[in-house]
């Protein structure tokens, strides 16, 4: 069964605390699809089933604490629990992937963390690389925070207002949410892939140069 079947077919109420569930634990680290859950759930609001300002609320929450345990995390285990992580998730936390976010850490700052909320693969390094990074905690909270609302609580109006207004089309294509999430999941996917690859293809010919212009220094006494 799909996530979004699966929300759908628990009790309202439940609804909240699942979708708090797995937005936290993404964030924290753990690759879940917290932007499937989240439409899932705004979709839900739109037929009245739940209410968005629920689902917006406990959204934020859960990325906000999420991201804030996973700094915890990174901070306490540092790089190497990335090379670890890397060995035995390469699909997630592979050196390519980890290069491409440190980069935009170097590139950002702490904005890293406010932009990463919003590319799905970036989205459960962001915590824990800025611990692991030493960011000061305060400019931490800021971009988690600012984050959190913007793509949780935004997310969420957004497509309440836009189904609101689609409403009968959306009830006789049922798909027509899943079909949304997937494509925002993998675009997001598509581009954070793809600049892990023009990372890795620089750090390597950045690598050999750095080793042909040793090869080629002469050699003192």
């Amino acid at each position: 069964m799909h996530i979004d079947a699966w929300i759908e077919g628990i009790p309202p109420t439940a609804v909240y605390a699942v979708v708090g569930l797995i937005i936290g634990l993404e964030s924290l680290g753990i690759p879940l699809p917290g932007e499937i859950a989240l439409v899932t759930a705004s979709l839900m609001a739109v037929k009245g089933v739940v209410s968005p300002w629920g689902v917006a609320i406990v959204a934020i929450l859960g990325a906000i604490i999420g991201d804030s345990i996973g700094y915890s995390i990174g901070r306490k285990g540092g790089k190497p629990l990335f090379e670890k992580l890397g060995r035995r998730f390469p699909k997630h936390f592979g050196p390519s992937h980890l290069a491409t976010a440190e980069r935009s850490f170097q590139k950002w700052g702490m904005w890293a963390v406010f932009f990463g909320r919003f590319i799905a693969l970036l989205r459960i390094f962001a915590g824990p690389l800025a611990g692991a990074l030493k960011m000061p905690y305060w400019k931490f909270l800021i971009a988690n925070v600012l984050g959190g609302i913007v793509w949780a609580g935004g997310t969420t109006l957004l497509i309440y207002k836009v189904g609101k207004k689609i409403e009968p089309w959306l009830s006789r294509f049922s798909w027509a949410g899943l079909g949304a999430a997937l494509v925002i999941g993998l675009l997001s996917a598509w581009i954070m892939k793809r600049r892990a690859a023009k990372t890795h293809a620089k750090l390597e010919a950045e690598e050999a140069a750095r080793a042909a212009a040793a090869a080629k220094e002469p050699v003192t006494d």
